[in-house]
């Protein structure tokens, strides 16, 4: 894929919400940690990468990535390079990108692991086994097509939730969340492939998002499976660290993450925003179109209050 082909990405606002963006910031390399120093030289395709490899400690100090020799890392400052390369408006806010070291970025089949942080408060896992996701994803079916009219009066493309590509999991005792969705955006000629990773800590959530043709779901499933185990908070940040006389708990559950993509606030969708990559294009929303749906999660939580 070209810069030519890649200039046609946009980045798609909602105007339902507020988008939070901040300037991305380059994190000073430890001198702990080795760096890769090489810069992949895209030419054509792409501006040139650097990138680091093995232990990788997040710029927000919160958590830390153990990357063997298997992926590579591109701060915030690269990866912004990466997303406006893609055709992306400058200005992400991201913790970096995860980029697996047999995967070329710009070409046809790239693609990355968008590295995110919310911290919201601790989001509470009790209500795990609740769920029953096939009646979750018939809400988030209708809520998606619900927000159709609205994107295409905005002058964006329709988008289409066809099913789970891999059902949700939850690890209770590593704290981790992991699904992934299969997507159809009008006019696309194949599907898209969003597969999401959340790592729950002390004061909030961070979030993995692999986003590419659904065609690639096996290659992703074996690279994702593998890269849930790298993301780690740091000490002082854990899940079981949490303290409910002195830490904020998040006015959402897991079901909040999985409907809305990541954490939202009740009746407050400041911070809700989805990274769906399609063909190279990145859908950056103030809010994800399930409303409803995460509104019904609320509803439960106050219930059982």
């Amino acid at each position: 894929m070209n810069v030519a082909s890649l200039a046609s990405g946009r980045i798609a606002l909602s105007l339902a919400g507020a988008l939070l963006l901040g300037p991305a910031w380059a994190q000073e390399p430890d001198a702990a940690e080795p760096e890769a120093a090489s810069e992949e030289a895209a030419g054509d395709r792409g501006p040139a990468l650097s990138y680091r490899t093995g232990e990788i400690v997040l710029p927000n100090k919160v958590a830390s990535l153990h990357l063997g020799a298997r992926y590579r890392y591109l701060d915030p400052a690269e990866t912004e390079k990466l997303l406006v390369a893609w055709g992306n408006q400058p200005g992400s806010d991201t913790e970096g990108a995860i980029v697996p070291t047999d995967v070329e970025p710009f070409s046809d089949a790239g693609w990355a692991v968008i590295v995110t942080y919310d911290n919201d408060g601790h989001v509470d896992d009790s209500d795990a086994r609740d769920f029953n996701y096939a009646d979750m994803l018939k809400d988030m079916k209708e809520g998606t097509e619900s927000e159709n009219a609205d994107r295409k009066k905005e002058g964006y493309e329709a988008v289409h939730l066809v099913g789970w590509a891999e059902d949700p999991h939850y690890d209770g005792a590593t704290k981790k969340l992991y699904w992934a969705k299969e997507l159809d955006f009008e006019g696309s000629k194949s599907h898209t492939l969003n597969y999401d990773v959340r790592v729950l800590g002390r004061e909030g959530v961070l979030s993995m998002n692999a986003v590419a043709g659904i065609g690639q779901l096996d290659q992703i499933r074996r690279s994702m499976r593998p890269l849930i185990d790298v993301a780690e908070f740091n000490e002082g940040y854990r899940y079981a660290e949490y303290n409910a006389k002195t830490d904020k708990l998040a006015e959402y559950g897991l079901g909040a993450l999985i409907a809305g993509g990541v954490a939202a606030k009740l009746g407050l969708f400041g911070k809700l925003f989805a990274l769906i990559i399609a063909a190279k294009k990145v859908l950056i929303a103030g809010a994800v179109a399930l409303f409803g749906v995460i509104a019904k999660f609320f509803k439960k939580k106050d219930s059982a209050a």
